[in-house]
């Protein structure tokens, strides 16, 4: 029930995302187009992706270390390699980077299983992840 209000919440505010944090300033609607993240490099897509999906799981402002937060993380690097490697299917070397990335991940989580159990599903359920 905390995730769906948060992520309503998130929801609300993506509705107007902008480029570089400008968020917060009044401006004209041409500019705003202009910042729209729509017109955004697939860089700037991904980090916007990563910071609200961590922003669900922070415990408290500019947390990033807690394992929550960790997993939301590497799961999004984990989606970007996946989707190169759909690509580029001859890529060894990313492919032994997502095996590294998957092992990562799991030892998070196995860690989030034995020590905190609660946030564990949490974060597995929203996620979507098979366990």
């Amino acid at each position: 029930e905390e995730i769906k209000v948060a992520i309503g919440k998130q929801t609300e505010k993506s509705g107007n995302t902008l480029r570089f944090q400008f968020s917060g300033l009044e401006m004209s609607d041409r500019v705003r187009k202009l910042f729209d993240l729509t017109n955004g490099s697939q860089k700037e897509v991904v980090t916007a992706q990563k910071l609200q999906g961590m922003e669900l799981f922070q415990v408290r402002d500019g947390d990033t270390g807690s394992s929550a937060v960790q997993v939301i993380a590497l799961t999004t690097r984990i989606q970007q390699l996946q989707q190169h490697m759909a690509r580029h299917k001859k890529d060894k070397a990313s492919k032994r980077g997502l095996d590294a990335l998957y092992v990562r991940r799991r030892k998070v989580l196995d860690y989030m299983e034995r020590k905190d159990f609660e946030s564990y599903r949490k974060v597995v359920k929203t996620l979507g992840l098979i366990r």
